[in-house]
């Protein structure tokens, strides 16, 4: 047994060494986040080992989308499965702001200012919305003159393809992903204000159609193909369950770190742990894997800022 040692904060200290002070602690989830930096490091220097990051779209509202991004364009991931609202705040982030609020506002007069409230984060309606149909409906009109028909991941490589002319392009996770051709799934596409985007554009062409069996093509063939393969995935939901889902063909992840806050006492799959995806066949017997409890918008740049101590040239 090794023992608990304190931790001790020191004057220039960097994030990688009060990660690694984390590890000597071994205290509840300190030591769980000190696990997953170990985790991603051993995944990401894996060679031959197809790499997921899965999120929801909440996150990519605040400023933890910048870690997102920094991510993606360090290539450290190989595929992103995420919900619709990641592209609406991406998107929308890119052409408006959004702002600093308070989860003890009183909504009915947010609602009469026209101001949307997501957690802490005042959306404006004039900045989420409006904004979105009036950018989105030019480029799908572009995009449906090409071709008719697309799939997720091409048509989000289509959009940021699109945003190379953007003064603010390099904040953005699309333009990344297309940038680096790293594939972008989104299983659930029409839900959400760029899903609704869509449908509003099929009023006047129905021939445009989403081919969302093309994307499970696509990541059939990617996953059929991998020797190994690990996921950071973050939160839960549908964007969770379709990385899990798809490994279970490949006899399972090889490294995985769940971030979440929800509990599993429900059955609820955003609460279940890694130990549970084990008897599914979607995490392998013997893995990497540590499920940490907590707000990835607190833990994931603490992570990610040991992880780029670790994996940057000095």
């Amino acid at each position: 047994m090794k023992p608990v040692q304190d931790i001790h904060v020191t004057k220039n200290m960097t994030t990688n060494q009060l990660i690694n002070a984390f590890s000597n602690a071994g205290g509840f989830s300190a030591k769980k986040v000190a696990t997953g930096v170990d985790i991603l490091e051993r995944m990401i220097n894996e060679k031959d080992c197809l790499r997921f990051l899965s999120f929801p779209a909440c996150i990519c509202a605040t400023g933890t989308r910048g870690i997102i991004t920094e991510l993606l364009k360090r290539k450290y991931f190989d595929v992103v499965i995420t919900t619709t609202g990641t592209l609406d705040h991406d998107l929308a982030r890119l052409w408006k702001e959004y702002y600093q609020g308070t989860f003890m506002a009183d909504d009915t007069k947010l609602h009469q200012q026209g101001i949307n409230r997501l957690g802490n984060i005042f959306i404006p309606n004039e900045c989420y919305g409006s904004i979105l149909e009036e950018r989105i409906q030019p480029i799908l009109e572009s995009i449906y003159k090409k071709r008719p028909r697309w799939s997720t991941k091409e048509l989000i490589w289509e959009f940021g393809s699109h945003l190379e002319n953007e003064k603010r392009k390099e904040e953005s996770i699309i333009y990344w992903a297309w940038k680096n051709k790293i594939p972008i799934f989104v299983p659930g596409i029409t839900d959400g204000s760029f899903g609704s985007q869509l449908w509003m554009y099929y009023q006047d062409h129905r021939d445009f159609t989403i081919d969302l069996l093309k994307d499970e093509q696509d990541l059939s063939d990617m996953v059929f193909d991998a020797k190994k393969s690990g996921a950071c995935i973050i939160g839960g939901g549908i964007s969770k369950h379709h990385t899990i889902w798809w490994n279970q063909y490949k006899d399972g992840l090889d490294y995985t770190v769940y971030i979440t806050t929800a509990v599993e006492y429900d059955g609820s799959l955003s609460g279940a742990q890694t130990r549970e995806a084990v008897s599914w066949g979607k995490i392998k017997e013997h893995s990497d894997e540590v499920t940490i409890e907590g707000d990835a918008t607190v833990l994931l740049p603490l992570m990610t800022s040991a992880l780029f101590d670790r994996l940057l040239p000095k």
